[in-house]
């Protein structure tokens, strides 16, 4: 009969056979996970620098017993590579193997593969690479360990969107009713898979553990003190540090990740509200592109900003509108943008040099006969024109109604002027500045009017 164990004994008992033992940050992530599989918390985010055994724990010991204590159930492992996810299946499958008798299971006779394996109990095992195939399957635990690979990946926004999507429409329909998910990863950006989670859902437990403990530590330890000394000590991880620069420790060991340094918006300082504002002036700025998206190429985007100025001096943006398209499918979205603001949102449009330009500003503003439509030339350095709305915003003076579209404008603006795109930079410029005139002309008509 087998024995019935809990996780952090069946940890010793396995780590007991390399003459090892579960540090005192690993008790505390055994619980947590023995919290998942009695049902108290469904969705768990381990955050843990690298060397911290943390996918020992996750990623292995803890499917094992699961199979144990949920003898039906079915696994789903998920890694950034297909070779890691196979590397985990395969250890953990050796675990199985080795320790059937005590965990009271054992693998079915025709299974060979190390990602994919069944028990003779009914449970299931599955582990792909967040590029692989996981339709057909279903899990009632999903393990995501490690989804970023590399900084490259971590830096690039087509990668993080990929992330993104898998999850959203790969990974959480595989779920069954009561599903559970535990993620486990080291941060790597502000909008890594843990961070655009964290920022659209909610429910997540979340296990924090810097490799230098900070104020409020769930480990009880003081600031500075290394998250496992018998491992790597304090001054060990301050010359890492050193050699790391700061960016990169922050993020891998510290989790927390830092946009790049000498970025102009400090966006941080930027609010989210949920209801819209009142009683505002109101502008719909728009930075237009006309190259269409080919293989190879990635061109800029059409985006049109909507800006609001309330009576307190505040700003809130509280619409954005981004898209690649023909020249007539611009057209289109603008025009439909107009009829959805209504007649009291002024238009502002950029007018290129020479006589194309004008062709185009003249004929758009046809097109919105009934608004009020202003095209102003493009003038000065980007960087120059962003200047007055980035003092805003580091004023605390910046806030966005809350919307699908914030974690993209965010990003761009955490990036400027380093970043590949500023499309969404132009059209907030523009749409400041516009608010600004249209400001100035109002009191100055005020002014005249006292005067007589």
């Amino acid at each position: 009969m087998a024995i019935v164990l809990t996780l952090a004994e069946w940890s010793e008992l396995v780590l007991l056979q390399v003459e090892q033992s579960p540090a005192v940050h690993h008790r505390l992530l055994i619980a947590r996970l023995e919290d998942v599989s009695q049902g108290r918390t469904d969705r768990l985010m381990v955050l843990m620098p690298p060397g911290s055994a943390k996918s020992t724990y996750v990623s292995m010991l803890f499917p094992a017993w699961w199979l144990a204590q949920h003898p039906r159930h079915a696994l789903i492992m998920a890694c950034h590579t297909d070779s890691l996810a196979s590397h985990f299946g395969r250890r953990t499958r050796a675990l199985v193997q080795e320790f059937g008798a005590t965990l009271g299971y054992s693998l079915a006779t025709d299974e060979r593969a190390a990602h994919r394996w069944r028990t003779k109990d009914g449970g299931e095992y599955f582990s792909a690479g967040i590029r692989g195939p996981i339709a057909g399957r279903r899990a009632d635990l999903a393990i995501i360990d490690d989804p970023v690979k590399s900084w490259a990946e971590a830096d690039s926004p087509t990668s993080r969107q990929h992330a993104w999507d898998w999850y959203r429409s790969d990974l959480l329909p595989r779920l069954k009713p009561r599903g559970r998910v535990v993620m486990v990863m080291t941060r790597w950006h502000q909008d890594d898979l843990g961070g655009r989670i964290l920022d659209n859902e909610t429910g997540w437990t979340v296990l924090n553990l810097p490799a230098l403990a900070t104020a409020n530590d769930p480990l009880g330890r003081h600031e500075g003190d290394a998250l496992w000394p018998d491992w790597e000590d304090a001054a060990s991880l301050h010359r890492k540090k050193a050699a790391m620069g700061e960016r990169a420790f922050a993020a891998l060991f510290q989790q927390d990740p830092r946009p790049l340094a000498g970025g102009l918006f400090i966006t941080e300082r930027i609010a989210l509200c949920d209801v819209p504002p009142v009683d505002t002036d109101c502008i719909r700025a728009w930075d237009l592109a006309a190259t269409l998206p080919t293989p190879g190429r990635d061109p800029d985007w059409t985006v049109g900003l909507r800006l609001e100025r309330d009576r307190d001096g505040r700003y809130i943006v509280t619409d954005l509108q981004r898209l690649r398209g023909t020249p007539g499918e611009v057209e289109s979205a603008i025009t439909a943008t107009a009829r959805m603001d209504g007649a009291a949102v002024a238009i502002a449009l950029p007018k290129d040099p020479g006589q194309a330009g004008n062709a185009q500003v003249d004929y758009l503003t046809r097109r919105l006969a009934g608004y009020r439509v202003a095209a102003t030339p493009e003038t000065g350095a980007k960087i120059t024109r962003a200047g007055p709305v980035a003092a805003q915003v580091e004023a605390g003076n910046l806030r966005l109604l809350r919307g699908a579209w914030n974690h993209t404008f965010l990003e761009e603006l955490r990036d400027f002027p380093h970043g590949s795109k500023d499309d969404q930079v132009d059209a907030l410029s523009r749409a400041f500045m516009s608010l600004i005139a249209k400001g100035t002309a109002t009191h100055r008509v005020q002014v005249s009017m006292f005067s007589r």
